[in-house]
């Protein structure tokens, strides 16, 4: 059965293991599968939840487009655009929000771990920046987004939106209710000086981290310094809950080489970090160095990313523009 798919991406810049592992793998999978139109956003509004420096957001938009390509989406196959070119997100999270609940936004709880201790500071977007989501979502009549643990609720809460307008304005099945697809398997990538915290472009050790765009002499220095314990490898699944460590190593290590947790605990019990760092360092080399190759190449042709999002903007607003046409009909615009 064919699927549509959409899933968007931030443009923070410095896209790392964490992004590719957990999200672009995906989508080069999503766009090999000839059942599935995918369309991959580069979620340039939502970026500017918290303070942006101009010039650099226009440059980790195009780094975005560029690592799309470079782990291997063909924009030939799937749309590829920057959300704020296509101004029907914005008319219609604004529609949305007049029918979301503020009991359902003040239920998010990203909101209340990104915005911290003081949340009269954050700004209003940063709180209502789901009922965005849910635009991007709904507009396109997508079938299925690929989500996180971290994206669960915003997803759920896109459901009862679209819910909520059918039933108000009486228009059965008008906007798609989206189905969540959810990787198997996939354990989500840790910082490797802190197995207890998400891999994060924001540590300020850069050593936390593999960066997509790192070398293969980065690569290897990263590994050798990541964090472990002092025993020898995991022999049982049961083990890893007290070594976070060894668990986000072998987490990487079974998303590379597309295997189950417990077959890579098999493979390596009893064995020394050293040797095990030896072999994630040959798969690390194997998948990223390539990307950071291509995405370095990609990044000297501006104005070839520019023509990729420009097509991607024509295709994208076609979709898009007929949507908010026929919402704004139905709420009486």
């Amino acid at each position: 059965m064919s699927k549509k798919i959409f899933s968007g991406v931030q443009p923070t810049g410095n896209l790392h293991l964490g992004n590719y592992l957990g999200a672009i793998k995906n989508f080069v999978e999503l766009n090999n599968d000839n059942n599935n139109k995918c369309i991959f956003c580069v979620v340039d509004l939502h970026a500017i939840t918290v303070k942006q420096d101009p010039k650099e957001l226009k440059n980790n938009i195009r780094e975005t487009v560029a690592t799309f390509i470079a782990s291997g989406i063909d924009p030939k196959k799937s749309i590829i655009f920057n959300q704020s070119s296509v101004t029907a997100h914005a008319e219609g999270a604004w529609i949305l929000s007049c029918v979301a609940r503020m009991g359902w936004l003040n239920r998010m709880t990203q909101f209340k771990e990104k915005a911290g201790k003081d949340k009269e500071k954050a700004s209003i977007g940063l709180y209502s920046y789901p009922v965005l989501m849910a635009a991007d979502i709904l507009l396109y009549d997508a079938t299925h987004v690929p989500v996180g643990d971290d994206q669960k609720q915003h997803l759920e809460l896109c459901r009862d939106i679209a819910q909520k307008f059918n039933n108000d304005f009486g228009v059965k099945n008008f906007l798609q209710v989206p189905e969540p697809l959810i990787q198997n398997e996939f354990s989500r990538i840790m910082s490797l000086k802190d197995g207890s915290k998400k891999m994060s472009k924001s540590e300020l050790s850069d050593l936390s981290r593999i960066n997509l765009t790192d070398d293969k002499n980065q690569i290897i220095n990263k590994i050798k310094k990541a964090k472990t314990d002092p025993l020898p490898m995991p022999q049982d699944i049961k083990d890893l809950d007290e070594r976070l460590e060894a668990k986000n190593l072998l987490g990487i290590y079974s998303s590379l080489t597309n295997s189950s947790l417990h077959n890579s605990i098999k493979t390596f019990a009893g064995k020394n970090f050293s040797e095990f760092k030896e072999k994630l360092i040959e798969e690390l080399v194997n998948k990223i160095e390539p990307i950071s190759n291509e995405i370095k190449k990609l990044l000297r042709d501006k104005s070839y990313l520019d023509r990729i999002l420009l097509d991607g903007v024509e295709k994208a607003d076609l979709i898009a523009s007929k949507k908010i046409e026929r919402i704004k009909e139905i709420v009486g615009f």
